[in-house]
């Protein structure tokens, strides 16, 4: 029993990891938004590539592409301004975001793969977007909040059964 529970949770980690794509795609739009409201003038790719910056950072996740890590060295004093305003600037997204870092680590913990996810949180809970009293989401209390979050901001239509 307990080979075929680690079965479907391995089997349900692929979903968990689109639900925080989801997240992130939410936290991607808005702060490109308020990055087009607040300094208006840039390229729209620049809102974007700030945006991206931000969220990688963020979530512990850098793009190794040489064109984003060009952008996130000519811009880094910006990005490290805009990730510590996050918690203020984002707050209504603290929720989605403490949890989707949360099942983040989760899914890299469970396959196995290497990296620095109790700095990310730590950095995190420092930057005020933790929410640390907060419990670890369940799987399915995860989804739920994905499926809400993501409705409301226009990524996921309701499902008809027919």
């Amino acid at each position: 029993m307990a080979e075929e529970e680690k079965r479907i949770d391995r089997e349900f980690i692929p979903s968990l990891r689109e639900g925080v794509d989801v997240i992130r795609m939410i936290f991607f739009k808005e702060m490109r938004q308020h990055f087009a409201e607040k300094t208006p003038g840039q390229e729209a790719q620049f809102y974007g590539m700030l945006a991206g910056a931000v969220m990688n950072e963020l979530f512990g996740t850098p793009n190794p592409a040489e064109k984003f890590t060009t952008f996130a060295a000519q811009n880094r004093a910006r990005i490290d301004e805009e990730l510590a305003a996050v918690a203020d600037n984002f707050a209504k997204l603290r929720i989605p975001l403490t949890d989707a870092l949360r099942i983040h680590y989760l899914c890299n913990y469970q396959e196995g793969i290497e990296g620095d996810e109790a700095t990310v949180l730590a950095r995190a809970r420092e930057l005020g977007v933790l929410i640390e009293e907060r419990d670890v989401p369940l799987p399915k209390g995860f989804m739920q909040l994905v499926y809400r979050v993501g409705k409301a901001h226009g990524l996921i239509r309701e499902q008809n059964s027919a």
